[in-house]
This record gives structure tokens, C-alpha cells and sequence, in this order.
């Protein structure tokens, strides 16, 4: 499974002159928890996520302060440009989903634009790999089923799908690349969202000729 499969697209975005409040209200009222900043071209120049819009922008309560004297937290930032992460990290739209998701785990980032060149062309967040492994079984198996059709007709293959996990029954047909076709059929199903592990084998009605 690659980027270009679960990227959501097109992206919104801020440019690096959006003033913070601005890129503060998208977020808020989107429920995102980053955003891609792009400059005239939809080239990607940075990301500024709700850490960098929150950082030194929440005053200090001066009813709290135990000495009125003491200096309230002041900014002088006003727009993204001054406050994004750059440069920002990106993948191409054929990236592995599996190396993807482990990119984000280990930097602890929530969301990773994709990028054809420097172009943004997507966005993969959290909840989108959480959506992929969210779903149900038979909507898993008709996809399996439908993209096998394609490859050895729609009564070769036998699907079954519990937990994610593929069981692929090949009703052989005598001819001397079966292994080749199992193989082919367990790379297709292992590219359907949702899929984590794909296996094919021979039936017992093969077996029995």
C-alpha cells in the first residue's frame, strides 16, 4: 500500500504570510492539527503544526503573578513564517504506508505531506492510517475479490478475510504458473487498504487432481 492510496487530497494550506490567527482558526475549526505551508507555486516550504501556534502566545494570567513586578511572556511573531517548522519533512505519493507510519511514530509528528518534487500534492495523517485499519472485514474481502477478478477471472480465487488477515484459496486451473499467479494475487491484496497480511495457496480441489 502506498501514500497515493490513503493521501487526502487536495490539501489545505497556509502561506508563510498568514497571520497566525489566521492559520490558528483552520485548524480550530477543521479539527487539523498541522498544516502545509506552500508558497506561491503549491511548493511545499514548511509546516506549522498547534506547538508552534501555541508557543509563547498564551500571557501569563497577572491575577496569578505573586509579584506584580514580574514580567508577563510577550511575542512579537505574527505571521506563519515567523513560527513554521522549516524545512519540512515529506514523502513521494509512492511511499510504503508501513514506512510512512513508522516515520511518524518515530519523530512523533501527527501528519506527512506529500511531495512530487517539491510540489505538495497530499497529505497523510494519523487517522488516516487508523481509518485503513479500521476496516471491516468484508468491505477488505470485496476489495480483494474485485482486484482479483482482474488478475485469473472471478471464479479462480476463494476469499476469506478475518481480522485483516488474507486467506487467498487458488482453484487451480492445471497450468504450470500457479505459483507465479499465488504470488501475484498476494502482492495485489497486500496493496488493499486494511489488508496486514496476505497468504495464497492451493485448494484441496487442486490437490485432489
Amino acid at each position: 500500500m502506498r501514500a497515493r492510496d490513503i493521501m487526502t487530497t487536495p490539501v489545505t494550506t497556509v502561506r508563510p504570510e498568514t497571520p497566525i490567527k489566521d492559520a490558528a482558526a483552520v485548524l480550530a475549526v477543521n479539527g487539523f492539527t498541522a498544516l502545509p505551508v506552500v508558497d506561491g507555486g503549491d511548493r511545499l516550504v514548511g509546516i506549522v503544526t498547534e506547538a508552534d501556534l501555541m508557543r509563547d502566545r498564551v500571557p501569563r494570567d497577572a491575577r496569578a503573578l505573586c509579584h506584580p513586578g514580574e514580567a508577563m511572556a510577550t511575542v512579537d511573531t505574527t505571521t506563519v513564517g515567523e513560527v513554521m517548522t522549516a524545512p519540512a519533512i515529506a514523502m513521494g505519493p509512492g511511499a510504503d504506508v508501513a514506512v510512512l507510519a513508522k516515520a511518524l511514530l518515530d519523530a512523533g509528528h501527527r501528519s506527512m505531506p506529500i511531495v512530487e518534487g517539491s510540489r505538495l500534492t497530499g497529505i497523510v495523517t494519523r487517522r488516516d492510517i487508523i481509518r485503513i485499519i479500521a476496516r471491516d472485514d468484508h468491505t477488505i474481502a470485496e476489495d480483494v475479490r474485485h482486484r482479483l477478478e482482474i488478475y485469473g477471472g472471478d471464479r479462480r480465487w476463494r476469499i476469506e478475510v478475518r481480522d485483516g488477515m488474507v486467506s487467498i484459496g487458488d482453484q487451480f486451473d492445471g497450468r504450470d504458473d500457479a505459483e507465479t499467479d499465488r504470488h501475484v494475487a498476494t502482492v495485489l491484496a497486500q496493496a488493499v487498504p486494511g489488508v496486514v497480511r496476505a497468504t495464497a495457496f492451493a485448494t484441496r480441489e487442486e490437490d485432489d487432481r
